[in-house]
């Protein structure tokens, strides 16, 4: 187990940001997160690397404005 989505949820919380990240069913990772785009792009870049077991070959960035979902921190999800 490589702990992708806690080395995720803690470099989200570092950062100040809210969402999650979840394991989907293909055996990708899906992190949804709320923060000013400067601080984001730092969590891209944190993933981007991921953590030292982690075999990352890829992140794909999809942009969009968040205003139903109020996320109270940054969890893992199931």
């Amino acid at each position: 187990m490589v702990g992708f989505r806690y080395f995720t949820v803690k470099a989200a919380r570092n950062l100040g940001l809210r969402g999650y990240v979840r394991n989907l069913r293909s055996g990708q990772v899906e992190i949804v997160a709320k923060g000013e785009e400067n601080v984001l792009r730092e969590l891209i870049r944190e993933v981007s690397r991921g953590p030292a077991a982690a075999d990352v070959r890829g992140v794909e960035t999809d942009w969009s404005f968040f205003t139903e979902e109020k996320f109270e921190n940054f969890d893992a999800r199931t």
